[in-house]
């Protein structure tokens, strides 16, 4: 039984190169950003378990003692397994939501209750550990997106940077913590319809395509090689290789028809600041990042944000290599961060 006020962070995280072309086998990185979602446990005396999740408008309640009474054998307690599209279909019962639910308010509500359900009410509970939080964590993914490749969940548990290739995942050693804009045009997308298009273009062109393939694959693995030699002595023109690299996958992703006209707004107008971006993920809209160099002045990079801003896109400055999952005090929390989670 929680005795008092928990608060955990884990960071974002951004694709730096192999979008698409790590579903067909080729090398990804990932990267843990200075971007960090906040949960509060709080202990409550009103029978109640409540969720709040301000960022999207959700706010649930369910009495424990219903809870408790519900049918859950359906769940194994305590083991860290994938839900069965039957369990899933009775943890919607247990939500209350219709069966054809799949909007991301209902997932993260089922989310919620899954691990609430298996976690929560396991008498089986070990001391936590990192690998535990990243097996749980990849669950709630599964819950929400399917089939998910366990990327986003590894990086926010580790944190730093990430190598991905066929299921394998390793840390990249001290990650130089490089300057990014993070931006968000606001253009909804389909992951799933936008990695089946790249896939049908591979079939219809596989000799066109194939190739496109291998070249990403090649950009992550030479910037792979670039973030080591500038963990141990970054250099100007280490940034000016980074610049060319974002240059040529972006152009490969449109090439694969996953771009979109809000990304090729972003990237036309950090390229009249003098700045190089691509897009981060699915594409099809989304995220994009953009290199901040370190000689760049703060004037410039406002001017640029509120340009992309007036595209109507949201703009983030962060930083990649992040530390990971993370337990705070109210002391450690920057002022900003202890008043909006106060606001709670």
């Amino acid at each position: 039984m929680l005795s008092e006020v928990l608060l955990v962070s884990a960071p974002g995280k951004v694709i730096l190169h192999g979008e698409h072309a790590v579903v067909h086998g080729k090398v990804a990185l990932a990267v843990a950003l200075n971007l960090r979602t906040f949960l509060r446990l709080q202990p409550h005396s009103n029978g109640k378990v409540d969720l709040n999740l301000p960022n999207i408008g959700i706010q649930r309640a369910w009495d424990v003692a219903k809870l408790q009474m519900l049918d859950t054998s359906f769940l194994k307690q305590g083991d860290v397994t994938a839900l069965t599209p039957e369990q899933m279909e009775k943890l919607k019962e247990v939500a209350g939501f219709p069966e054809d639910c799949a909007d991301h308010e209902h997932l993260a509500v089922l989310s919620f209750l899954y691990l609430y359900l298996s976690i929560c009410q396991s008498q089986r509970w070990t001391e936590e550990s990192l690998e535990l939080i990243n097996k749980w964590a990849f669950q709630g993914e599964r819950v929400i997106h399917g089939n998910p490749s366990g990327v986003d969940n590894a990086v926010s548990t580790w944190g730093g940077a990430l190598r991905y290739q066929q299921g394998k995942i390793s840390s990249l050693k001290r990650p130089p913590a490089l300057k990014i804009l993070l931006t968000n045009t606001k253009v909804p997308r389909s992951t799933k319809a936008l990695v089946a298009g790249v896939r049908s273009r591979l079939l219809k062109f596989p000799e066109i395509v194939a190739p496109l393939l291998t070249s990403i694959d090649a950009i992550s693995l030479e910037c792979e090689r670039l973030l080591g030699e500038m963990a141990a002595a970054p250099a100007p023109e280490h940034y000016l290789v980074l610049e060319e690299l974002i240059d040529m996958n972006q152009h490969h992703l449109n090439a694969l028809g996953v771009g979109h006209a809000s990304l090729d707004r972003l990237c036309q107008v950090t390229m009249a600041h003098g700045l190089h971006s691509k897009l981060t993920g699915a594409g099809g809209g989304g995220c994009g990042i953009t290199l901040l160099r370190p000689d760049l002045e703060q004037p410039e990079v406002e001017a640029m944000k509120q340009a992309l801003t007036s595209c109507g896109f949201d703009c983030w400055e962060t930083s990649i290599g992040a530390p990971g999952v993370s337990v705070h005090m109210a002391a450690s929390l920057d002022p900003p961060v202890r008043q909006a989670l106060d606001g709670l």
